[in-house]
């Protein structure tokens, strides 16, 4: 604005004084000929006379000298047949020189008058009264062509110094405007920067100055509208910080806006607005799922990550809405839901397994007893031992079973105690029936104890010693306790069976896991329950096998005098 408002000023005031100048100049050339020729002629009438007087009396030649001298101009006379009757040169011109010479004498021989201004001077011609003849005069007018030239100048100068005088109006005009335009601007600026505090003082009443009232009214408006949004803000902040899920919000670059401490505790990073979202689990690409939201578009999406450390998160992903450039990623930890559903899964899974054999006993009892035994004093009494203590081993198995589901559901852990073992592992031994080709004996101190929960180490135990059976043809099959160093017990089950090969030992306690050639009606859930088992009761599990040459299995419990030991 500072270059082009003085150059349109001074153009428009150079148009203006050039349109002066043509004007001025056209009418001052015209008011100076008309002057000139005006002043010639009453020169050259007032020579008529006095050259009529001076032909009367015979002296013309010092009348036109005289009269040249006097009027400044050349002075030519004929007479009434057009003879030239004067000298043919006047005042340093030569008649000859003046070319349209013929036709202002004829004009004035005819009684008219002839007047024309030529390039360099004014001619006349009239006639001579009483006497008759024409009187011709020519007056050089040098000083009119300087006249005009001065006149030009000053005309120009005029113009020029208009035009110098328009653009200085002209920047003045514009560097007031446009610091006006710079103060409003400025103001804008500091408002699309979030700053509301530049006030506009608009000291004219003018466009701008309504210009600049109605931006510090906008900017007041904004503020306070800013200044509600900022609480809603913050107050929406301060809700979502106390959520129990997880909230992060990403950029299309995929850079975070905003995390919740929930979120930062989830991910295990900081979350800093403008960091890149990281991806915390190789299970499953966090990124991949964010990126979705803004190429995808197709609605909210869902996904399940379980993780290698034993969560699992449930991931909803909503996409970008409306005129919002933010995805919002909200993370719920469903690891507690997730433990229950497969605590009580496994709990029917495993009850169903464990609860089978003994219920295939009391059934088997009955059948026995309705078929006849019943009215034998002897069998009836041995049945009915059986029936009850089938029914008692139904009792531990389903309370072992349920202090095993809340132990895994975290949702009380198991009440244990000092057990000794030799009771319990005679017990164990007693509901068995090994094969014909195979001895089970134990070997136990007396008195030994290990802090345990009874139920669960005797399930642990019974099912160690049943898969020990199973896969035992022939020999022997042993239940051991001892103490080892370090405070704590060992109890093992060893068997002279078929052994397990290197690597399935790393699988043998997985669920439903079957080696081959095994029995198909048999569910591959035995050892898993050890091994829940033994890890509910902050055990240790380990196992010992040899192709061909047997297999140990060892549970590791605390001692009970190491135990109090340290307390």
């Amino acid at each position: 604005m500072r270059l082009w408002l003085p150059l349109a000023f001074a153009a428009i005031a150079a148009v203006t004084a050039l349109g002066v100048f043509w004007i001025f100049s056209a009418r001052s050339d015209q008011a100076l000929r008309a002057s000139a020729e005006n002043l010639a002629l009453a020169s050259t009438l007032d020579a008529a006379d006095a050259i009529s007087v001076a032909i009367q009396h015979g002296h013309l030649d010092s009348a036109v000298d005289s009269m040249a001298n006097k009027t400044r101009l050349a002075v030519f006379v004929y007479d009434e047949s057009g003879g030239l009757i004067s000298p043919d040169h006047s005042r340093q011109i030569q008649l000859s020189n003046i070319v349209p010479r013929y036709r202002a004498v004829a004009t004035a021989r005819a009684g008219g008058r002839y007047q024309s201004t030529l390039d360099k001077g004014t001619l006349i011609a009239v006639p001579v009264e009483r006497v008759g003849g024409v009187i011709l005069t020519y007056a050089p007018r040098p000083e009119l062509e300087g006249t005009l030239g001065i006149v030009h100048r000053q005309i120009f100068q005029a113009a020029l110094f208009s035009s110098l005088a328009g653009g200085l109006a002209g920047l003045i005009v514009a560097m007031l405007i446009a610091h006006r335009l710079r103060r409003i601007a400025t103001a804008a600026d500091a408002i699309e920067g979030g700053s509301f505090d530049t006030r506009l003082h608009p000291w004219l009443r003018d466009e701008l100055g309504g210009l600049a009232a109605t931006i510090d009214r906008m900017r007041l408006r904004l503020r306070e509208t800013f200044g509600r949004l900022e609480v809603e803000r913050d107050r929406l902040r301060r809700l979502l910080e106390r959520l129990h899920d997880g909230v992060i919000a990403v950029d299309e670059d995929l850079r975070v806006e905003f995390g919740n401490t929930a979120a930062r505790r989830m991910v295990r990073a900081k979350l800093r607005e403008g960091e890149e979202l990281p991806e915390p689990w190789a299970e499953s690409s966090l990124r991949g799922l964010a990126t979705q939201l803004f190429t995808q578009r197709t609605g909210v999406l869902q996904e399940t990550i379980s993780t290698a450390s034993g969560r699992v998160y449930a991931v909803v992903g909503i996409p970008p809405r409306g005129r919002a450039k933010s995805a919002v990623l909200v993370l719920t930890d469903i690891s507690e839901r997730e433990r229950r559903e497969r605590a009580e899964r496994d709990f029917v899974t495993n009850a169903a397994h464990e609860l089978r054999t003994p219920l295939a006993t009391i059934t088997g009892a009955v059948h026995v007893l309705q078929a006849g035994a019943k009215d034998e004093p002897e069998e009836r009494d041995r049945f009915l031992g059986h029936i009850e203590r089938e029914a008692g081993r139904l009792g531990r198995l389903t309370n072992a079973l349920l202090v095993l589901a809340r132990a895994q559901t975290q949702a009380e852990t198991p009440n244990v105690a000092g057990v000794e073992l030799q009771p319990l592992l005679e017990s164990i031994v007693a509901d068995v029936q090994p094969p014909e080709a195979v001895v089970i004996g134990i070997d136990c101190p007396a008195g030994l104890e290990a802090l345990a929960e009874r139920d669960l180490l005797e399930q642990a135990v019974s099912n160690l010693v049943a898969n020990a059976l199973q896969n035992t043809e022939r020999g022997r099959v042993e239940v051991a306790a001892r103490e080892v160093p370090g405070g704590s017990v060992a109890v093992e089950v060893r068997d002279t069976g078929r052994g397990i090969a290197p690597e399935r030992q790393e699988r043998i306690f997985d669920r439903f896991y079957r080696p081959g050639g095994r029995d198909p009606r048999r569910f591959g859930l035995g050892l898993s329950i050890v091994r829940q088992a033994v890890a509910a009761l902050d055990g240790r599990l380990e196992i010992e096998s040899a192709v061909g040459r047997g297999t140990t299995v060892r549970i590791t419990l605390p001692a009970v005098q190491a135990v109090e030991a340290v307390a």
